[in-house]
Order: structure tokens, then sequence, then C-alpha cells
């Protein structure tokens, strides 16, 4: 019997059915941009520029926990409140100008068109190279970004953002988050989870967290979506990859103790396959986690039309939008 590879799970994963996704810097290219407004502050103030140590401490985390942990840091000669004025300030000035990251449009657009496999009509043409039971992939939305900051960031991408129903859209000032259980804590995935079985159409079974497949940039989000037993990706930006080289594999396994003190049968094994690393979403190997898309044709089928007749929009090519 040939040994186990590092790599391979304690038991073969189920088929990905649905995918939660994190937003800034994992979505959208905003990570410099909260850097460049925080600068700004701290220039103005005389202190030094943010470095990655802090910045990777921040990342992730609710408004108000990544405010405090800030200002504990920072030690401006303004209230935390006066500081928050400032920074929001000089976001609604700047955030305007987001734009999706690499791969972001064309993985929404072809998540969003695995809806075929629900709506497909019984004399549809079958397709080849399809296994043999092709499933619907829901997606949610978890981040911890205000509606307020949300809406700042997001005004002018409505079409991208459109494939995420209002319903399965968890922000971090969600009243159903207590306070105090941002991420790293397991809340907002479970939440989010929770969004996407709540809506299930009849009779399709509960999605279960081992069935879930996270999306995110940030440490304390790696930790949270292991926390919520989901499998993870992890795609940071590259001076958060550079921070934390050399200790890959905790941040995969969840085990950087950037949540203190934690039960350690909540968090992952070094190399257990439940998470992996992206440089980028550009060419997702959807075949590695058993999601089946449909070509870019059924959208041409009218069962793939909404009610209003206007069908959904999606691209291959990465430069436009994402489904309806």
């Amino acid at each position: 019997m040939a040994p186990k590879t590092k790599y391979e799970a304690p038991f073969r994963f189920p088929s990905v059915r649905a995918c939660l996704f994190d937003m800034d810097g994992l979505l959208l290219d905003t990570e410099d941009i909260y850097t460049q407004c925080i600068n700004m502050i701290l220039e103005k103030y005389g202190k030094p520029s943010l470095p990655w140590s802090i910045k990777a401490k921040l990342q992730g985390r609710p408004g108000p926990t990544a405010h405090a942990l800030f200002h504990d840091w920072a030690q401006l000669p303004v209230s935390q409140e006066e500081y928050m004025a400032e920074n929001f300030e000089l976001q609604k000035k700047y955030f305007p100008g987001t734009r999706p990251l690499p791969g972001v449009p064309k993985l929404l657009g072809d998540l969003g068109r695995t809806r075929y496999w629900d709506v497909k009509e019984p004399s549809s043409t079958a397709l080849p190279s399809m296994p043999p039971e092709p499933h619907r992939v829901h997606i949610a939305l978890a981040s911890s970004s205000h509606k307020a900051n949300f809406k700042i960031k997001t005004a002018h991408l409505t079409e991208l953002f459109s494939v995420f129903e209002t319903q399965r859209r968890v922000l971090g000032d969600d009243q159903r988050i207590a306070p105090g259980r941002g991420k790293p804590l397991p809340d907002i995935y479970l939440l989010a989870l929770k969004t996407i079985n709540d809506s299930l159409p009849e009779g399709e079974k509960p999605i279960r967290p081992e069935e879930c497949l996270v999306f995110e940039d940030s440490v304390p989000g790696c930790e949270s979506g292991r926390r919520a037993g989901m499998r993870v990706i992890w795609c940071p930006h590259p001076m958060l990859k550079k921070e934390y080289e050399g200790r890959e594999t905790d941040v995969l396994a969840g085990r950087t103790g950037e949540a203190g003190e934690v039960d350690m049968h909540q968090v992952g094994e070094q190399d257990d396959g439940w998470a992996d690393y992206m440089e980028s979403l550009v060419d997702f190997p959807y075949e590695k986690f058993g999601i089946a898309v449909p070509p870019l044709e059924v959208e041409k089928e009218p069962c793939m039309m909404a009610e209003d007749g206007s069908g959904m929009v999606s691209t291959s090519s990465g430069d436009s939008a994402a489904p309806a």
C-alpha cells in the first residue's frame, strides 16, 4: 500500500456546493487604497507609514476592532473617533476608483452560470466532458466592511456584485453577528452559509460546512474559514504573502494564533488538504473542487432567461461583469 502524501486529505472531500467570498483585497483592489488613506493621516501627524506587520493584523477584521488595533499602534494625537472620521472622508474620495482583481469577473460569472444545472430543460443538449451529476454552486458574500463602506466601494460595480443575492450578503455590521464575534472567529462564514441554506430551492438538501469553499486574502479570514469547518482558498496581497514567508502552512491550517487562545480542535493541521494558496484567481481549477461550469453557450437557452427576459450577463475574458 502506497504511503499517503503530505497533501492527502484524511477523507475524500465532497464536491463544493457553496463558495463564500470575502471582498476587500480578494474581489476588489482595495488594500492599497486602505494603505494610501491611512498613510496620508499618519503623515499629517508626523508618524511613520503603516508597515505590513501591522496591516496584516488589521486585514479582515471588523472595523471597530481594526481601528482599535491601529489606534493602539499609531498613538495619534487625536481620538479614535476623529481618526475614523478623517479616514472615512478619504475613503469616500478614493474608493469609487476600486476595480475587480484579476480573475474575479470570470470566476463569479462561471459560478453564476452553474445555475444552468438547476433550470436546464430535459430536452437540453447533453454537454460533453461533464461529471455524471453536475450541480449548481451557490455563492454568498462575507465581508467585514460595514454597509456604508460597502456602498462606497461597490456603487460603481453594481453589475459585478449583482451575482450576490441581497439576502446572501453578510456585512460587518450585520445585527445577527454578536459584538466582538467578527473574523477570525467563524461566525460570519457560518452565517453566510445559513443565508444560503435558508433560501435553497425546495427539495435541495442543506449544504454542510465541508461542502463550502471560503475565498480569503487575510490571515484572520483564513482562520475564520478553517474554524467554521470549511475549505479555504488563500489569495493574499504579495506583500502579505512576503510577511508570512515561512509560515504559509500555519496560515492555511488556521494556526497563526490571530484569534488568541482557541480550542485547537477548531483549527486544522498543517498540510491537511483543507486549504490552498493561490497567487491570483485567474484560471481557477474548478475540477479539483468538483465544480462543473457550463459553457457560455447555455446562456442563450430559454431556460436561462430571467423573468424579465434579460438573461444573465457573463464574460469569459474576465474584463467585464458577473452574472445578474
